[in-house]
């Protein structure tokens, strides 16, 4: 068996940083010099950062280097969510391929007046992936709806993305089954139910600011065509998926049910031929290979990152000069935020500066739940506006546009960031009961 070090035989220090953001200048940089985000396909950008990545880590053969990036490659968190995604594909296109898409927006369309659309879907993001504890397998069941609903009222497919995928980190920094929740409060040995308090007092206003620009926003759309509510039967594949996902079922056995009903219901009902939802199914998960291709290269890129010491530099640098309680709290944030950027995962994120988040915590005599909640805090809020990260690669993969394009549209997690400043920059609340 090959072994796998730890860390580069020789740390590059700032230099081992630098894929991450050879990568934000192919990417971003060329969409923005060509005013078009469609010019550069993430993947090339991804492929030059990792070529670059490989180019500039020493000390070892090249066999070796491009065994450690493998190794990131196949990291567990990378698989599932390739995983994930692979099931997803297939259970998007089967469910449109039968009906099931159609008859559960139209059934929405056909009971709720067009000002309430906007804030249900969000409100129904929160909820659910407050539920479920998972922004991906939220964004997965809403955003398909999401786009019917854009369809009929007019609306840009990036927009109703932005509603889904923001709410879906609203569930996602709380829920109790949340891994980042879990991950945040472990690190730092305090209970879920206290930092669930802590963390609502920074969410929940921020939330209510991002429901009302949604109200505000629906009072002038159109009122949605006339539509016959969808068949029941048809709507019965969405429904099973809603309702296992709810009951806590594991989110690649909630998008088995899925695959499994979309086709049972399908054929019995003579929706689609036998052959046709296969087909279907086939072209879901086709349609998810460029979306593959991007994480496996993220990931590679994001492991040679560690391998070459970059996030460890980052870490010592950053807890170097810390003057105060304010300076100790905004040092976590700013801890994590970069974390996560290295990641492109806000649970990993947590985990790998929660110790030195929790010294920090003890040296500077911070309350844990506040710590806790900064944590799960600022790494969902770039979580969520990363063009790479899981839930934006998703969107833009099921709605076919530019994560880039989605980004602007993100008001809760935007809103979040700025309340989560002001809960540490205010010191507000200083004292919970």
């Amino acid at each position: 068996m090959s072994h796998h070090p730890n860390t580069s035989p020789r740390s590059l220090g700032w230099l081992g940083l630098s894929p991450l953001f050879v990568f934000l200048a192919v990417y971003l940089l060329s969409s923005l010099l060509s005013g078009d985000f469609y010019r550069m396909p993430i993947a090339v950008a991804f492929l030059v950062a990792s070529g670059y990545a490989l180019l500039i880590t020493r000390g070892v053969r090249l066999e070796e280097r491009i065994r450690q990036f493998s190794h990131g490659a196949a990291d567990s968190n990378i698989l599932l969510m390739i995983w994930i995604f692979v099931l997803a594909g297939a259970f998007a296109q089967g469910a449109k391929s039968m009906g099931a898409i159609d008859a559960t927006v139209n059934t929405i369309l056909s009971f709720l007046p067009s000002s309430f659309l906007l804030p249900g879907l969000f409100i129904a993001s929160c909820f659910i992936s407050l539920s479920i504890g998972t922004s991906v397998g939220t964004v997965v069941a809403l955003v398909p709806i999401a786009l019917g609903v854009a369809d009929n009222l007019g609306l840009s497919d990036a927009y109703v993305a932005a509603i889904v995928t923001g709410g879906a980190f609203f569930g996602d920094n709380l829920s109790f089954i949340s891994d980042t929740t879990i991950a945040a409060t472990r690190t730092q040995g305090c209970s879920m139910r206290d930092k669930f308090r802590v963390n609502l007092g920074i969410v929940l206003p921020a939330a209510l600011i991002a429901l009302v620009v949604y109200l505000l926003r629906g009072i002038d759309l159109p009122e949605p065509k006339f539509v016959e509510p969808g068949s029941f039967w048809l709507m019965l594949p969405y429904l099973l998926v809603l309702i296992s996902a709810l009951a806590g079922v594991n989110v690649l056995l909630v998008l088995g049910i899925g695959i499994l009903s979309s086709g049972l219901i399908g054929v019995l009902t003579g929706a689609i031929a036998p052959w046709g939802w296969v087909a279907a199914l086939g072209e879901g998960i086709s349609g998810m290979g460029e979306l593959i291709i991007v994480t496996l290269l993220a990931g590679g890129m994001l492991e040679l990152i560690r391998y070459n010491g970059g996030i460890d530099y980052l870490l010592s640098k950053l807890t170097r000069r810390i003057n105060g309680k304010r300076g100790a709290e905004l040092t976590i944030a700013a801890l994590v935020s970069v974390a996560n950027l290295c990641t492109a995962n806000n649970t990993i994120a947590i985990l790998t500066t929660g110790k030195v988040s929790r010294e920090i915590t003890e040296r500077y005599q911070l309350d844990p739940r506040k710590t806790a909640s900064i944590l799960d805090t600022f790494s969902c809020l770039v979580q969520g506006l990363i063009p790479y990260g899981a839930q934006l690669l998703l969107a833009s993969k099921l709605t076919g546009v530019s994560p880039i394009a989605i980004i602007p549209h993100l008001y809760y997690p935007f809103i979040m960031g700025g309340m989560a400043l002001l809960s540490i920059l205010l010191r507000y609340p200083r004292r919970y009961s």
